[in-house]
């Protein structure tokens, strides 16, 4: 997914939520009916959306555009049994902060399963919009909502909104304004057995996990135990919940027929309002016209992409496209961007030389920091401006959840959770990305199990070295051709398959150690087919990811460019600090198929992944700053004489998906886990997994 500046910066989340003197507004919701984009629009920040579920991970705060009031977007939830920490953190946030007013977003195609979080959120506070999201969708499969009739029965204002296109936005500032002002009296309250309600009052509890006061004694027993009968009580909860959304809904939502539907269906039942209707709409009504055709399609695009002997091939057949467009497209814009940011370094040098600027002082600026930097801008940048414009298509057109419901029995198997697929993919733009979003799994043995094994997926920091070493050593790449690119995405679609086994390896091996249990069930909703908006993509995936994770590296890039430039230039016996380095780490570094210099360059490159590459460079040619290589084949020329092989670069490629994840991540797993032992654990685990296996391969193939 990347780490963004808008999914993870200041400017959006402002640090979580942080009290201040304004009115605060809740935005709540369940997973994927457009909360965040409501938010956006709102507020004018750009928290990451997409066509997939579990985005929001956490509170999220900005200033509302309009009206003086603090927006907080909520984690989705279907509701606030605290099942998850989704869950867990939106009901929190509403019993004990409680907002001035909360904005519920609803999905106008399927309103009656929405309906069920408004309908909790009322049992806390009755100053409660429902802003009815997705109504342009609706409208195209021919569903009409009939919000005056909502709003009388629930007692609460109701908006019809598409947030998209900003239809409704200002109707829901007034009717958040209004609630505020006066807020509703005559609200709905749902109607439980008499046994529930008894009980409810006895204990102090409300019926979907938030306690008023605690309903044990001193001795640990429960006070107030629920009442005896043949369903549970959550049971008898959640039937009345859904008998109270069937019976909000009857009337008020129905199905149109399209003008091409006969006689016949027109005489059906047309109500939409409850499942047992809408079942009965949708037989009759919605297999013809538009809406059947919609229907139809996204069944038969899903048995393609979810189908058990399609699935697998489709799956790696698009790893295979994303990539060679990346590999091919990426090869001329690199060594463009290389050449003028080289010579713009003569031009400052020059410009240096005319101030006087003293010769230690422009070799550690120039020769260090700026070429250091330059490096990875070349590098990193052509290939980010490809593949994430590719990966952010993916995502709006909501593929990325199918990928996870086909991972998901091989993440079962391995005792983990099917959530964990997308955080595999979050971890393709940056592995940080990707323990954040490890949030969205609900139990901590599972969570764990995900953060521990993120950095065996390739981060874009090296998809570089990767690609490099691939198009030079297993592919033949090194002119650029179209059939060498063709080998290499094939070659790199399998690298990718190979990570993500050796994440499932990993998995079941720690499920059965560390982190003993068995897999949780949870729930994975399949999104609509969505059209991309491509001006959306290009500034999301450019401006918003490519500049951000750009940004982190070269910031990175400068100061340990100038440390690496440091050990280059400082001599002890007649011998730089580097090369004595890289020497003392030679005999450990042939047992496993590398040398001294890549596994220095490793250990230096903790910082960011990016400067792998660089660093060898520079203790291969001897120098006291970084070689610039103007193209791949002058790369093979300087890797070649110094003794590569394929099979060095099979141990340097296998080595660069099993090894410590750079420092900005283990920062993160430390955030995340609050745990030295378990960052040290993520930082181990997938460098004595690497060196296992290059033992092994060079004990064998050696």
């Amino acid at each position: 997914m990347g780490l963004t500046n808008s999914s993870v910066g200041r400017s959006a989340s402002q640090g979580g939520f942080e009290a201040t003197n304004l009115p605060v507004i809740a935005l709540a919701g369940n997973p994927n009916v457009g909360k965040s984009t409501v938010f956006n629009a709102l507020t004018g920040l750009k928290q990451h959306t997409g066509n997939w579920a579990g985005k929001t991970i956490e509170l999220c705060s900005g200033k509302c555009k309009k009206e003086p009031w603090q927006l907080v977007d909520l984690p989705g939830c279907y509701s606030l049994s605290p099942r998850s920490r989704e869950e867990a953190v939106a009901r929190d946030f509403l019993k004990e902060r409680k907002p001035n007013a909360a904005a519920v977003v609803l999905d106008a195609t399927c309103l009656e399963r929405s309906l069920a979080l408004a309908l909790q959120i009322i049992e806390i506070t009755e100053k409660v919009v429902i802003c009815i999201n997705l109504i342009d969708e609706a409208r195209k499969c021919g569903i009409h909502i009939d919000a005056e009739r909502l709003e009388m029965r629930l007692g609460v204002p109701v908006v019809l909104c598409s947030a998209r296109s900003g239809e409704g936005l200002c109707e829901l500032l007034e009717a958040v304004k209004r609630v505020m002002a006066n807020p509703p009296e005559n609200v709905y309250r749902i109607q439980y057995p008499k046994s529930v309600t008894e009980y409810l009052q006895n204990s102090g509890r409300m019926p979907f996990g938030c306690s008023n006061k605690s309903d044990k004694n001193e001795d640990g027993e429960q006070e107030n135990p629920p009442p005896e009968a043949e369903v549970s009580l959550e049971d008898a909860v959640s039937k009345s919940i859904l008998d109270a959304c069937r019976e909000l809904c009857c009337g008020v939502v129905t199905v149109v027929p399209p003008e091409s539907c006969g006689r016949e269906c027109l005489g059906r039942k047309k109500c939409a309002g409850c499942m047992k209707c809408g079942c009965k709409a949708c037989k009759h009504c919605g297999e013809c016209g538009e809406v059947g055709d919609v229907r139809r399609m996204t069944r038969r695009i899903d048995k393609i992409l979810t189908g058990k002997f399609t699935a697998l091939p489709l799956m790696l057949l698009m790893l295979f496209g994303v990539f060679y467009l990346t590999i091919r497209g990426a090869n001329y814009p690199s060594e463009l961007l290389s050449r003028g940011l080289f010579a713009l370094e003569a031009l400052l040098r020059k410009l240096f030389d005319a101030i006087r600027m003293p010769n230690m002082i422009t070799d550690a600026l120039l020769s260090g920091m700026y070429r250091t930097t330059a490096w990875v801008v070349a590098v990193m940048l052509p290939p980010m401006a490809i593949f994430f414009p590719l990966f952010t298509l993916l995502e709006d057109l909501g593929v990325l959840p199918r990928i996870a419901f086909n991972l998901d029995k091989g993440f079962a198997r391995c005792n983990a959770c099917g959530k964990q697929a997308l955080t595999m993919c979050m971890g393709f733009g940056c592995n940080a990305a990707g323990v954040v979003g490890c949030r969205i799994i609900s139990g901590k043995r599972e969570r764990l199990i995900a953060i521990l094994t993120n950095s065996f997926v390739p981060c874009n920091g090296r998809f570089p070295m990767l690609i490099a070493l691939i198009s030079l050593f297993l592919a033949g790449n090194s002119g650029g051709s179209a059939a060498g690119s063709l080998t290499a995405a094939g070659v790199l679609a399998l690298v990718v398959v190979f990570s993500a086994a050796a994440t499932l390896a990993v998995s079941f091996i720690l499920s059965k150690t560390l982190l003993r249990g068995e897999s949780s069930a949870f729930t994975l909703e399949l999104p609509p087919y969505r059209v991309p908006r491509i001006g959306q993509v290009i500034v999301r995936s450019v401006l918003d990811r490519t500049l951000h994770v750009l940004g982190r590296a070269a910031a990175v890039a400068a100061p340990w460019g100038l440390a690496v430039y440091a050990l280059a230039n400082i001599s002890a016996g007649g011998e730089t600090l580097l090369s004595w380095f890289c020497s003392w780490l030679d005999p450990a570094a042939r047992l496993i198929g590398l040398d001294g210099v890549i596994l220095a360059a490793f250990i230096l490159g903790l910082p960011a992944n990016e400067l792998v590459i660089p660093i060898m460079l520079m203790a291969y040619t001897s120098g006291s700053c970084l070689t610039e290589i103007s193209s791949y084949a002058a790369l093979s020329e300087v890797l070649s004489g110094n003794g590569w092989t394929a099979m060095t670069a099979v141990s340097a490629v296998l080595f660069t998906l099993m090894h410590s994840p750079c420092s900005t991540t283990l920062l993160t797993i430390k955030k995340e886990t609050g745990s030295i032992g378990w960052t040290a654990a993520a930082a181990v685990i997938p460098t004595a997994a690497g060196i296992g296996l290059l033992a092994v391969l060079n004990c064998i193939f050696g």
